[in-house]
């Protein structure tokens, strides 16, 4: 799975988001695939983010990870969102790098990209499978193929049994509640495996 190529996009306040980045490009890496690890841009003003400890902390955590780009689009044959929920939607900073993607769109480039999400959320009920779901329209006006986890390893019933992408509750310290490393990287494999099964069938 070499030639496989994958981005992790993500965003992410107080850090876990970017765990489950990071998980994912460890689970897509296992698989051979080539992997780019991306932030989607930070739109809030640099006074909302010092006032919150865990979000500064955040901010200065990624400063070294590279801000993704529609080029990044156009490279991957698979991309992962991890994004939190925000009233069950993505959050505007993931948002506004989806639709940014309009001229590539436009040209056909976003066709046939394979694609899986994740995300978080204060509680189970807290909007976590509205945003994947929000997520997912927008992928099927890129004419994407949606790599769901769907109940493909036991693994993901651990993390909370999310069909459409794993996703973890979160208390008031930051700490993620569910154990879903294993459900991550499962999906991250799952998704690499798609795309290269769709590369080949494309040659």
């Amino acid at each position: 799975m070499s030639n496989v190529k994958v981005a992790v996009v993500f965003y992410s306040m107080g850090g876990t988001n970017y765990q489950m980045a990071k998980w994912a490009q460890e689970g897509a890496e296992a698989t051979g695939a080539e992997v780019k690890l991306l932030k989607v841009e930070e739109l809030a003003p640099q006074s909302a983010i010092d006032g919150n400890e865990a979000w500064k902390a955040t901010v200065e955590a990624t400063a070294d990870v590279p801000v993704a780009t529609s080029e990044d689009v156009e490279w991957a044959d698979a991309l992962i969102f991890s994004a939190p929920t925000r009233f069950g939607n993505v959050p505007s900073q993931m948002k506004q790098f989806l639709d940014m993607q309009g001229g590539i769109w436009a040209e056909g480039k976003t066709i046939n990209k394979v694609v899986s999400a994740m995300t978080s959320a204060q509680n189970p009920h807290g909007g976590q499978e509205a945003t994947l779901l929000s997520l997912y329209t927008t992928m099927m006006h890129w004419g994407a193929i949606i790599a769901a986890p769907g109940y493909t390893d036991p693994v993901l019933f651990g993390a909370g049994g999310n069909p459409y992408g794993t996703s973890v509750s979160v208390d008031q310290d930051g700490n993620m509640v569910e154990d879903v490393e294993a459900a991550v990287k499962h999906q991250a494999a799952r998704t690499a495996s798609v795309a290269e099964w769709v590369r080949n069938g494309n040659q």
